[in-house]
């Protein structure tokens, strides 16, 4: 075919400079584009100058021949993706029989050397159809005992082919002395492990191993001791498969956990394929508090880690300290996602009596922590919603009433980005408990559940919740973690503390959720004064003694019973609702019940339009608060005046509606 391109190169169809790789293509008769990938020429066109070639996604594609001689690279008949093309069948035969050649093959075609995935990509699935897995670690340990290639610890190195036989004791050793640092040497030692059975001198390559292990632990005994631990492990394991004895004055494990270590933090640290080990050895460091330790690292640790605690806590008859933890901290809000998610990954019948509504509700909490943590992922509400079954585990048993309240939780909790997630759960929850179908799709009356509020009140619970999300809620998960800084939690004060603030900010946070959703403010200036209604001034007197008394019936959250303000929601007013001047009424008052007649009744805005400017504020502009503000405890009486919890005489909190409107100016 040279003949051909020189001709045309002599016509002008192509330059001079594209005979020669046109030529390599048309004696390989095969290709790579870096887009379209392996190429079949089927045929050459010197009339129109094209090739006509067979892409996989582009069968029959022609190509001008400048432009074939520019962008495509020709490859031998040997090579990988060649042989697939023609002869598939000898491939397949090749991988059962013959899977180091096979390899060798798949270097060669790629200049001699490819990484595991490459390899991959390459054989499955045409060559190798299934357990990818299985036939790859047969294959390795083919390769090691061959000599002539080098593997690699990391699979994101490339596998090398190599003309020089090198055993797979030497390569062991090699690597093992370019290793740099304590991780890395852990990781050749364990290939020795796997390997030992193929070492023609095992007790000798273990002994250099073992010394330069032990020189190592010793620096990181204090300053990285689950690496230490680690180091120790795999020691231990090649001396007993060499069958050397113990170096003397040698770290044990043992000694790693009688210094001051930070018990879960370790723990993390070290490998899971570890962990067992790694406890075993701390239970026999601490034979008399490992259970104490275990109990108080398990609401700190990875949902991983608290399975293995629980494991080793029950196996050694400690069940019952174990769900004792677990209840308090289930109660207490306390307990974390990562506790809470093995919990509900293992629901056991051991820990059927804990996997309930309260745990439901700790999960919200617990996802609500994360949340204002600054979390990356969220695993607990991930695998809530992925479960079908958890929640009618968590709640089937539940009353109505628990029911109920944890589907406004559910309604209101922030931690849900995707609503259809949200819109799932409560579906399930549907599902287990039909009576909840008013709660969920919002048929309630919700007139009946809305709260009439001054336009005043109504923004002052606004800015309330403004300063509570953007300033309060964000500056104590600041607290929280610098408190968790500061390490044992079960003995930090700091921690604690922030916690339970957090808990107080949270509730209120929800509170404010509700009554702002239900919330609809006015300026009262619809009441007539024909009877008593929100908005009115209403004055009474007492039939026994003549008395006068003037009340202003306003909103939700207007009370203030030193100036006689009270809210439309509370007894007094309750009672006098609907009632016109002349009649009487009956009245519950701190002293007993009085017989009232109502004298007059006066709309609100028509008293604040006659009364002058100094007097004209009868509604406080910042410091009323509702009547159903519940005091705080003693010990902390300014938290909890702050967090005031709403009115238990108060209709039942609608579902989510939208905020009420501002004034119109």
């Amino acid at each position: 075919m040279r003949e051909e391109f020189v001709k045309l190169a002599a016509a002008g169809k192509i330059e001079g400079r594209h005979i020669e790789p046109l030529t390599a293509l048309a004696e390989s008769g095969f290709c790579l584009h870096r887009s379209w990938g392996f190429g079949r020429i089927r045929s050459i066109d010197p009339v129109f100058a094209r090739f006509t070639i067979d892409f996989p996604n582009k069968p029959g594609h022609t190509m001008d021949l400048a432009f074939a001689a520019e962008t495509l690279k020709p490859i031998r008949k040997d090579h990988i993706l060649v042989r697939k093309a023609t002869n598939l069948a000898e491939l397949r035969q090749m991988a059962a029989t013959n899977p180091v050649g096979l390899v060798r093959l798949v270097l060669e075609s790629y200049g001699g050397k490819a990484t595991v995935e490459q390899i991959q990509q390459v054989l499955v699935p045409d060559v190798i159809g299934e357990d990818w897995k299985k036939w790859w670690e047969t294959t390795k340990r083919q390769l090691k005992k061959d000599g002539h290639f080098s593997i690699p610890l990391k699979k994101t190195e490339p596998i090398q082919y190599q003309e020089r036989l090198t055993t797979i004791q030497d390569q062991l050793l090699n690597e093992f002395q370019n290793a740099k640092g304590l991780k890395a040497r852990i990781a050749v030692a364990t290939e020795v492990l796997k390997n030992a059975h193929d070492l023609p001198d095992l007790p000798g390559v273990a002994a250099e191993i073992i010394e330069a292990l032990n020189a190592e632990i010793v620096t990181h005994q204090r300053t990285q001791p689950a690496v230490a631990l680690e180091a120790i492990f795999v020691r231990d394991e090649l001396r007993a498969a060499a069958g050397l004895p113990p170096a003397e004055g040698e770290l044990t494990a043992e000694a790693i956990w009688t210094q001051d270590v930070k018990f879960g933090q370790v723990m993390e640290q070290i490998p899971a394929a570890k962990h067992r080990r790694a406890l075993e050895s701390f239970k026999a460091a601490n034979p008399d508090k490992w259970a104490e330790v275990l109990l108080g690292a398990i609401n700190s640790v990875s949902a991983r880690l608290c399975r293995e605690f629980a494991q080793v806590l029950i196996a050694e008859g400690k069940l019952d300290q174990l769900k004792e933890t677990l209840v308090r901290l289930i109660n207490q809000h306390m307990a974390s996602s990562e506790l809470l998610l093995w919990l509900a990954k293992d629901r056991s019948d051991a820990f059927a009596d804990i996997i309930g509504p309260e745990m439901f509700r700790a999960m919200l909490s617990a996802m609500e922590d994360d949340l204002f943590s600054n979390k990356r992922g969220n695993r607990l509400r991930d695998y809530l919603v992925a479960d079908p079954d958890l929640l009618a585990d968590l709640i089937g048993s539940a009353d109505l009433e628990v029911v109920t309240d944890l589907t406004r939780a559910l309604q209101l909790s922030p931690c849900f980005d995707d609503e259809r997630d949200r819109r799932s759960l409560l579906g399930r929850i549907l599902k287990i408990c039909p009576a909840i179908q008013p709660i969920i799709s919002g048929e309630q009356v919700k007139q009946d559940a809305a709260l009439l509020v001054s336009w005043e009140s109504l923004e002052r619970r606004k800015r309330e919740y403004q300063d509570l999300v953007h300033k309060k809620i964000p500056e104590n998960s600041k607290e929280i973690a610098i408190a968790r800084s500061y390490g044992d939690l079960s003995e930090n004060y700091e921690y604690k503390a922030a916690k339970e603030m957090q808990k107080l900010l949270l509730r209120r946070k929800a509170e404010l959720e509700l009554e702002l959703s239900r919330a609809r403010g006015t300026d009262f200036s619809d009441a007539t004064g024909e009877t008593v209604s929100p908005g009115t001034v209403v004055k009474l007197t007492e039939l026994e003694t003549g008395h006068t008394e003037t009340f202003t019936i306003l909103g939700a959250w207007d009370s203030d019973p030193e100036r006689g303000i009270i809210s439309y929601l509370s007894p007094i007013a309750q009672v006098l609702m609907g009632h016109k001047p002349g009649e009487e009424v009956l009245l519950e008052l701190e002293h007993g019940q009085k017989r009232y007649r109502i004298e007059s009744i006066t709309p609100y805005k028509q008293v604040q339009t006659a009364a002058t400017p100094d007097k004209a504020d009868v509604v406080p502009a910042a410091s009323a608060e509702p009547d159903h503000v519940v005091q705080a405890a003693h010990t902390d009486a300014t938290a909890q005046t702050q967090l005031a919890q709403p009115d238990a005489s108060a209709p039942a909190p609608a579902p989510h509606a939208p905020l009420a409107a501002p004034p119109q100016s």
